[in-house]
């Protein structure tokens, strides 16, 4: 893991402000968040890198995601996948559905795109949802304040698609 650290600080995360302090730190945590709940070593480095293509709501980008595989040689094809899902996700148009109906239609922000996407995606994109979002939570009470009741509800409604260890964390985070 400590290479892919290494990697991010070569391209400024340390120095890049984020919500949950400096990009680096957040990404660090959500990563050993996801490792503390058990995910799987690529589901773990995805939560490493997860902001690597910005996402919707954080337009900072460490690699171009028109140059996929770039990040895909230093991280390997599993995860960069998952690190795309995430980036790539149009939440105005995906998160309304989770929860309320199957399968989800999930909307590529960078290409316009739309697709069906499989159960085991969506499971692990929840996963990284929940560890991204809850990380947020415990670093930033002005964010908790914002958006702590969307998250229980977005997170009431995908629970079966969290693992315990994730669900048990929304629960104790924000149902406080």
């Amino acid at each position: 893991m400590q290479q892919f650290v290494a990697m991010l600080e070569s391209r400024g995360a340390r120095k890049i402000r984020h919500p949950g302090g400096d990009l680096l730190a957040h990404l660090t945590r959500v990563a050993h968040l996801l490792e503390s709940w058990g995910a799987d070593g690529d589901l773990c480095v995805a939560g490493l890198c997860h902001a690597c293509y910005g996402t919707d709501e954080f337009g900072v980008d460490l690699f171009d995601s028109a140059r996929r595989d770039e990040l895909t040689l230093v991280i390997g094809h599993r995860a960069e996948a998952l690190v795309y899902v995430y980036a790539a996700c149009d939440r105005k148009h995906v998160f309304p559905q989770l929860g309320r109906q199957n399968p989800v239609e999930f909307r590529d922000r960078f290409t316009d795109t739309t697709r069906l996407m499989p159960t085991a995606d969506l499971n692990r994109f929840m996963e990284l949802t929940a560890a991204n979002e809850l990380d947020l939570v415990r670093h930033n009470t002005e964010f908790k304040e914002q958006h702590g009741h969307g998250l229980l509800d977005l997170f009431t409604r995908t629970r079966k698609l969290l693992s315990a260890a994730a669900w048990r964390d929304c629960q104790e985070l924000l149902e406080t």
